[in-house]
């Protein structure tokens, strides 16, 4: 086995492991409202999880105070 003579820097080690990067997560389209959601989650815009109302979705207090 091979044994390293000095130290691998710290920016040496660093740079090796530069070119892997965490994936963009899933996202997929809402089948209720047609948004952009992570998939497995709870809608934002409407509060659908597979196919049923699970949360009321938050409304804007800007256009509550119009």
């Amino acid at each position: 086995m091979a044994v390293s003579q000095r130290r691998t820097s710290k920016t040496r080690k660093r740079k090796r492991r530069t070119h892997f990067k965490i994936g963009v997560p899933g996202m997929v389209v809402c089948p209720n409202c047609g948004e952009m959601k992570l998939s497995h989650r709870v809608c934002k815009a409407c509060g659908h999880y597979d196919g049923r109302a699970v949360v009321q979705p938050k409304e804007d207090e800007e256009t509550d105070a119009e």
